[in-house]
């Protein structure tokens, strides 16, 4: 579910979460691929300070394995304001035909994007965390929980 709307105020939200539907449990692969995508949303979501470039978030961002990159969000993270909008911080093997420089700057709301998920394949999990560039750090905004059962 990626819910990209817009509330009270004009203040948009969006952050996505893939939910285990019942009967039985989750697979290990499942489990697997969920891990994965909350690893790199966890990763990049710390590269989000005040004075980081787009390219060092780049840079430093979490390396997909192999067998996903084909499948990737088509950006590790963008603002949000009225909607999704500036900037969009593009993995690094996008950002010289996509990318483009910038600095973070304080009180910025950025999301921060993942979808783990093999080229061909049968499953996969989309995750998103809504943060507000704060002095020490990135703030969560989307308190929504992740599944439990399936870290």
């Amino acid at each position: 579910m990626d819910t990209d709307i817009v509330g009270p105020s004009g203040m948009y939200t969006d952050f996505s979460r893939t939910f285990f539907c019942e009967p039985g449990k989750p697979s290990d692969e499942q489990r697997r691929l969920y891990a994965l995508a909350a690893e790199q949303v966890s990763h990049n979501m710390e590269l989000l300070r005040p004075g980081s470039t787009f390219r060092e978030i780049s840079d430093k961002s979490w390396r997909i394995p192999d067998a996903y990159v084909d499948n990737r969000y088509f950006c590790l993270a963008h603002g949000v304001g009225l909607t999704g909008e500036y900037p969009y911080i593009f993995h690094p093997q996008d950002f010289a035909k996509s990318g483009y420089d910038g600095v973070l700057e304080e009180n910025m709301t950025m999301c921060v994007e993942s979808y783990v998920g093999p080229k061909g394949g049968t499953e996969g999990v989309k995750l998103e965390q809504q943060v507000l560039i704060g002095k020490g750090g990135p703030e969560i905004l989307s308190n929504y929980p992740l599944e439990s059962d399936l870290l």
